[in-house]
């Protein structure tokens, strides 16, 4: 009998109640996961720094610029900085996004949250989806999946001024994916589902060390370099599985992409698509991670 997956133990809001009390105890958890060997300059990293006794949660550098002092505070050069709501508030924001498989309207975070307006939820939700963009990665080694997909309504039932039928099949926006099994993923939106575009994307994030890359039989692909141990599924003769090549690690992710773009925020605009991917790279890279609330902290 095969064995079930350990349930990864995620917080749950009494447990997060119960850490996060007051506000008080939300910039200690801050400064705690963004400086966890000491507090150090935002600007230049020094740790030659002073706290400012009467500004809680502000220190001063004397190392960026002899003779003067630069100040910062916990929030300095983070997606909190420059909003007036509390850092409370945006760590409840943050948890409720992370604790949903297909994450979180905004509508539905301005309805619990009790906000002024629903601008400032959307306006959190994305400063959140900009923190949780991962810049740095590894090239994925390993049996990797690589696929395409389309995200957007039909252009026949958009308003004429935002119909743009050349950016995929029906005016769809195309998006790329590439998954180490049982590993890590990695999710771009592009211009164009063209082969040049494809490979690109593959020689960036696959290592040419992997020991087996899967694709579709989509013609884009068969240009690939011949070090790239390449090998492909007929989805076009109903071919879905051939030993170990296959891509259904990949289309599960695109399967959960889309329902949580059709169902909890019903639509999604070119514009902020790739925040919305990388919210839900996000997720997928961390969900057997315990501490995914702190891991996005530490992003933010």
């Amino acid at each position: 009998m095969a064995r079930k997956n350990k349930r990864i133990h995620q917080m749950t809001l009494p447990e997060w109640e119960a850490a996060f009390p007051d506000e008080s105890a939300c910039c200690a958890y801050l400064v705690g996961h963004r400086w966890p060997t000491g507090v150090r300059c935002p600007r230049c990293g020094s740790d030659k720094i002073g706290e400012l006794s009467t500004m809680p949660w502000h220190w001063q550098c004397y190392a960026c610029n002899p003779g003067t002092s630069y100040r910062f505070s916990h929030i300095t050069r983070t997606i909190f900085e420059n909003t007036n709501k509390p850092l409370r508030d945006w760590f409840r924001v943050i948890h409720a996004m992370l604790t949903s498989k297909k994450g979180v309207s905004a509508l539905q975070i301005y309805r619990t949250m009790g906000f002024g307006s629903y601008k400032t939820a959307w306006y959190m939700c994305h400063r959140v989806r900009v923190g949780l963009q991962d810049q740095k990665f590894r090239k994925l080694m390993g049996i990797v999946e690589v696929d395409e997909t389309f995200i957007g309504g039909k252009d026949k039932n958009k308003h004429w001024g935002d119909r743009g039928g050349s950016r995929g099949p029906k005016g769809k926006t195309p998006v790329i994916g590439a998954v180490t099994r049982k590993g890590n993923l990695l999710a771009r939106v592009i211009e164009r589902a063209d082969a040049a575009t494809l490979q690109n994307f593959v020689k960036e994030a696959v290592s040419t060390k992997v020991s087996l890359l899967a694709t579709d039989d989509n013609h884009a692909y068969l240009g690939l370099p011949a070090k790239y141990p390449h090998f492909y599924v007929r989805h076009s003769l109903g071919q879905y599985v051939t030993g170990a090549v296959h891509t259904n690690t990949i289309e599960g992710f695109w399967s959960i992409l889309k329902r949580g773009v059709v169902g909890t925020y019903h639509k999604v605009s070119a514009k902020y698509l790739p925040l919305y991917v990388a919210e839900f790279q996000f997720r997928y890279n961390n969900r057997q991670n315990p501490d995914i609330f702190g891991e996005a902290i530490r992003g933010c």
